[in-house]
């Protein structure tokens, strides 16, 4: 073989090689494309049969419980802040007066409108959403009640006899006895910044009790309730026995529809529980006028979606 027609193979092969790889650049990206567009495909129907599953339970049931929202640095961040108001304001306010400072910090904020909250919250409410109202609750191990009374925020102070320790609790209630909210449901979030177990006043429900309606609430008896007006719903209408508690990670969060009776205990632990309550409401919803309880919203928010109603006129976004 001369060696011209040797070289003539080897630019043949050559091309031959270079075609391939040209066929191989275009193909590459449909395929990748193609891979990645049945994977956003399958995650889609994923979140969407969970969505479905969530907001199934969630109106059998009344609430939702464990479902995760910050990760570790998100955790570590909002602990951190809250640790500096401790520090600033004395855990005689932190413990129930920090309330509606989302208006205030933007660290606060940023919790009331984070994905994964909005994504469950617009699940059972719909694409558009008011927050109503946030506060945060702390549960001390134990809160003296001159220390206590030193609180000026507004809240119900839990109460008992000269320089007697007092250790605050919620009796069962209904939140939508207080709201003043009527045309649509309102949901109410506990955000955990600490664990919250049976041991240090977790929270309590009684299954399928928002399919009940509204019942009766009287002023409580027993020093320490933390509810603002101290009512609670009487105990023979309670079905006790049928609570189950919602223990939740730091960074976890449960929700419960307003008319779900629900209750926690006082700390009996040697460890905080603490956690951020955000109300929400669909923008159908709109105030009413309550003359025993006259309520002025001045913090709502547009959380997510479209307010075509503004039956909250004064709100930000």
């Amino acid at each position: 073989m001369t060696e011209s027609r040797i070289q003539t193979q080897r630019d043949r092969e050559k091309k031959r090689r270079l075609r391939s790889q040209q066929q191989q650049t275009v193909s590459t990206p449909h395929t990748v494309w193609t891979q990645r567009a049945r994977s956003i495909s399958s995650e889609t129907a994923e979140m969407t049969t969970s969505t479905n599953k969530q907001r199934e339970v969630y109106n059998q049931q009344g609430f939702l419980s464990a479902l995760p929202v910050l990760n570790h640095r998100e955790l570590t961040e909002a602990r951190h802040a809250f640790s500096k108001l401790e520090g600033e304001l004395g855990e005689a306010y932190t413990q129930y007066s920090l309330h509606n400072v989302h208006l205030q910090y933007p660290w606060v904020m940023g919790l009331t409108k984070h994905t994964r909250v909005l994504e469950v919250v617009q699940a059972v409410l719909g694409p558009d959403v008011i927050l109503l109202d946030s506060r945060f609750i702390c549960k001390y191990p134990t809160l003296k009640v001159a220390d206590i009374q030193e609180n000026d925020g507004g809240g119900n102070k839990p109460d008992g006899k000269d320089g007697e320790n007092v250790l605050p609790y919620v009796a069962w209630h209904q939140d939508m006895r207080y709201w003043g909210v009527a045309g649509g449901p309102v949901l109410s979030v506990w955000l955990a910044l600490d664990d919250s177990r049976k041991e240090n006043g977790a929270l309590q429900v009684i299954p399928g009790s928002h399919c009940s309606g509204m019942l009766p609430h009287r002023q409580a008896t027993r020093p320490g309730n933390m509810l603002s007006v101290n009512q609670e719903i009487p105990e023979e209408l309670v079905q006790a026995e049928e609570a189950v508690f919602c223990p939740l990670l730091a960074g976890q969060m449960s929700i419960h529809d307003g008319f779900l009776v629900h209750a926690s205990d006082a700390n009996t632990s040697q460890r905080r529980r603490c956690g951020l309550v955000i109300r929400y409401v669909p923008t159908c919803a709109y105030p009413t006028e309550d003359p025993d309880r006259p309520r002025k919203f001045q913090a709502t928010v547009l959380a997510c979606g479209d307010d075509q109603f503004n039956h909250f006129s004064n709100k930000s976004t």
